[in-house]
């Protein structure tokens, strides 16, 4: 990790009050997934073309989410099912801040929108006010409990010259109640853009390395990991979680 944090501060730094132009609360979102083993080659060819943010000094940030669904799965079974119009919803922290938000993520036709609030700590259960702003946002009435928690690491890096931000999350954990799943040796990467410019350079890069866009959520990885008893169809993203065991696999050997 020491190696990592002394390359990514070669990078020219952005600060948190310069990140109002890159915060894309609307937008178009691309992820790619790759053996950790890989990063440091990929950062090196990223640098002349992106900021690297900083908090506190640190360029690798510590982030904490738990994340809610209804009690029948219903925002996991509608992504797996590849209804155009789905919803997450999650409290985050921003650890190195001791910042915590209550987030509504909504895709619909392709585009994220991501709309929060501010709150004071993880909530287990929503209260009235947290209710109200999941539930307008949702366009019903309806019961939520939290599903699974998720720690990780995060990357963040914004282009010198285009409207994008570019997330690469590591050390990745899930875990509810006694359960646990760990995949610390791949990188999930967003990338984040007004919209979709496949001339971007971690595009282009992608394109070069031969891998190609990834399309699962943490969220849904983590359920279908952490819920199994619950029987959970996932019959659509068994080739997506083989790839992603495939790779935590080959970079142990």
């Amino acid at each position: 990790m020491e190696k990592l944090e002394t390359l990514l501060q070669t990078f020219d730094p952005i600060r948190l009050d310069e990140l109002e132009d890159a915060k894309l609360m609307d937008r178009i979102d691309t992820k790619f997934a790759f053996p950790r083993k890989e990063i440091e080659i990929i950062l090196s060819s990223l640098l002349p073309h992106y900021y690297c943010f900083e908090i506190n000094g640190k360029c690798i940030g510590n982030y904490q989410s738990l994340y809610f669904d209804k009690e029948s799965f219903d925002f996991y079974n509608d992504h797996h099912n590849g209804k155009i119009h789905r919803f997450k919803v999650r409290f985050r922290k921003y650890v190195d801040s001791d910042i915590y938000f209550l987030e509504v993520k909504e895709k619909q036709k392709g585009r994220v929108t991501k709309r929060r609030i501010p709150v004071t700590r993880f909530e287990e259960q929503l209260l009235d006010s947290q209710r109200e702003f999941v539930n307008t946002i949702l366009g019903e009435d309806t019961e939520l409990e939290p599903k699974l928690w998720n720690v990780y690491k995060r990357i963040t890096l914004v282009s010198r010259n285009k409207k994008e931000r570019l997330t690469l999350d590591i050390d990745l954990k899930f875990s509810w109640k006694e359960a646990n799943k760990e995949f610390d040796d791949i990188v999930i990467a967003e990338l984040k853009q007004e919209r979709l410019n496949r001339s971007s350079p971690f595009y282009q890069l992608m394109r070069a390395r031969g891998i190609r866009p990834y399309r699962l959520s943490k969220y849904c990885i983590g359920t279908i990991e952490l819920h199994t008893k619950r029987k959970l169809k996932y019959n659509r993203f068994k080739k997506k979680l083989l790839k992603l065991k495939g790779i935590q696999h080959d970079t142990r050997k």
